[in-house]
């Protein structure tokens, strides 16, 4: 099979959804399949990756206000998708994309777009009150659904949105993690010396310094903690639009900022090395930092208004917390409550129940 993943808003050097591709494209080709990726640039180029995926880059625009990011052009897609040919069409995106599975049916192939987000969650934050979020969420969700042969969520949070208008062609997938990258064995005792200063515990918080992922909230646990008298250091991995902002909050707090980590196996050093991270994004449809995190034997905390309580399990040893940084404060002396083999151990175990794998079959089967 023939199969063109396309993608907007993928991350020139990191993020979600650019790990999720990496992973699904080769597992794709492992199993005997072709795979192009086609997503956004600053210029067309076509070169071939690791794991035998073909990657097409066609110039797309950035859109204002999201940190550099890009969306694709639909008319040039659907030419270079009239060259292609494709069996089936794997489509990530709510923007400029959402019209292809259109293209798919009248062309023979089979659809699917994957929901990265709630829709409702990102009109209510940025855009609309609730009722108003909802009602469009609910059209445009509806529209999208008609549109391609499979929806596919990787949570029950990120498939509410479409539960709730009846959608039939939905299917649940969860996403994996490398659980060769991401281990305990990372831990480093001089990085946690380092880093943690004259700190008794060392909180890290890893991703995009974006509004949607509240970092902030990160920082005003830090605050809280050290009001009631705790020893914590937050270190944040990770750049973006809020930086400049998020350093002026966290002025004369004990946060680093070590911005952004070019290389993975620093990121799973730091997680390694951590005692717990932090996960405060109200909007996470399955939250892939936070499962690397586990997959390093570290414990996180994170929003109970999010995908992630599905995902990390209490058993983990993590804990869910209200949107406060009170509430965040009071999970994180919970977690550290916890004798530390017990929760490395517990966070391990509960990461690898999310193999790659097991998302490489769920997405064919979805495509086929």
């Amino acid at each position: 099979m023939r199969i063109v993943q396309l993608a907007n808003f993928y991350g020139p050097r990191s993020g979600g959804l650019r790990t999720a591709l990496n992973h699904l494209g080769p597992g794709y080709v492992a199993r005997g399949h072709q795979v192009v990726l086609v997503v956004p640039g600053p210029r067309r180029a076509v070169e071939d990756l690791p794991g035998g995926v073909r990657r097409i880059t066609l110039y797309g625009p950035t859109v204002p206000g999201m940190g550099g990011y890009r969306v694709l052009d639909p008319f040039r897609v659907r030419a270079l998708l009239d060259r292609l040919k494709p069996d089936a069409i794997e489509v990530s995106d709510r923007a400029t994309l959402r019209g292809l599975g259109r293209w798919a049916s009248r062309n023979g192939a089979s659809s699917v777009v994957i929901s990265h987000e709630r829709l409702d969650r990102i009109l209510e934050q940025f855009l609309l009150p609730p009722a108003a979020a909802r009602w469009a969420a609910d059209v445009a969700n509806g529209w999208m659904a008609r549109s391609f042969a499979n929806v596919v969520c990787t949570t029950a949070f990120a498939r509410a949105e479409f539960d709730r208008i009846g959608t039939a062609n939905l299917r649940q997938v969860p996403l994996g993690v490398d659980l060769d990258t991401f281990d305990p064995g990372n831990y480093d005792d001089s990085l946690h010396a380092r880093l943690i200063g004259d700190a008794d515990s060392l909180l890290v918080h890893c991703g995009r310094l974006s509004p949607e992922k509240h970092v902030d909230r990160s920082v005003e646990t830090v605050r809280e903690l050290h009001r009631r008298g705790h020893r914590v250091r937050l270190v944040i991995a990770g750049d973006g639009p809020r930086r400049r902002a998020l350093e002026a909050l966290a002025d004369g707090l004990p946060v680093t900022f070590l911005g952004f980590l070019d290389s993975r196996a620093e990121v799973a050093d730091l997680l390694a090395t951590a005692d717990i991270s932090l996960a405060p994004g109200p909007h996470e449809t399955f939250g892939l930092a936070a499962l690397e995190a586990l997959a390093s034997g570290t414990p996180v905390v994170v929003s109970a208004s999010s995908a992630l309580p599905e995902i990390v399990d209490s058993a983990s040893g993590a804990v869910a917390a209200s949107d406060t940084p009170a509430a965040f404060a009071d999970a994180v002396g919970r977690v550290l409550s916890i004798p530390e083999p017990e929760r490395r151990a517990a966070a391990r175990a509960r990461a690898e129940r999310f193999p790659w794998s097991a998302a490489v079959d769920g997405m064919l089967d979805a495509l086929r």
